[in-house]
């Protein structure tokens, strides 16, 4: 039941949306507000919430101009907040770089605005299922979550049993979404 005074916030993995994206439609444009507002539906947006790593500028010049430009865009959203982690270079290029304090930067957020009363649905786009912990925590704190989720009913059984709803994200959800 979808209620106008429900105050929602929005945690997105940004590797893992760029991941999903790719794998599954072999493309990445995708407009984060007007995916965001679909998501949302008629519910009171109160925040989103977007999680990555930068990649390193002297590693992948290229690719860093490049993240920094849709960095930009995704802060120019309305009530959009960007929150970066870092991204481990070893053995570069050899081994590819990985995550470093993205998903704890985002369960610390998710459970903090629960406790702070700052929303009543979280919505989670992340396909992780490190995060079921976190997302019990939050409805033992009386809150709803939902979980938008790529690729078949059998990706994420973890999440998608957690969630008080899950979001389905195909081909015609994302129709009007992509720039």
């Amino acid at each position: 039941m979808v209620s106008q005074i429900d105050k929602v916030m929005v945690f997105i993995d940004g590797s893992n949306l760029y991941h999903s994206l790719k794998g599954n439609f072999q493309r990445t444009d995708i407009d984060i507000g007007k995916f965001v507002k679909k998501i949302v539906e008629k519910r009171r947006l109160v925040r989103i919430y977007y999680y990555n790593a930068s990649v390193g500028r002297r590693e992948e010049p290229e690719r860093y101009r490049d993240q920094q430009a849709f960095f930009a865009s995704v802060s120019a959203i309305p009530y959009c907040e960007l929150r970066l982690g870092r991204l481990v270079y070893q053995n570069w290029p050899n081994s590819p770089p990985y995550e470093k304090g993205v998903d704890i930067q985002l369960t610390t957020d998710l459970l903090t605005h629960s406790f702070k009363n700052n929303y009543d649905i979280g919505i989670l786009v992340a396909g992780d299922s490190d995060y079921v912990g976190a997302l019990q925590a939050v409805k033992d704190n009386g809150k709803n979550i939902e979980v938008a989720l790529f690729g078949k009913e059998k990706t994420s059984r973890p999440l998608r049993e957690v969630a008080d709803r899950v979001i389905t994200i195909d081909k015609r959800y994302l129709r009007g979404c992509w720039k």
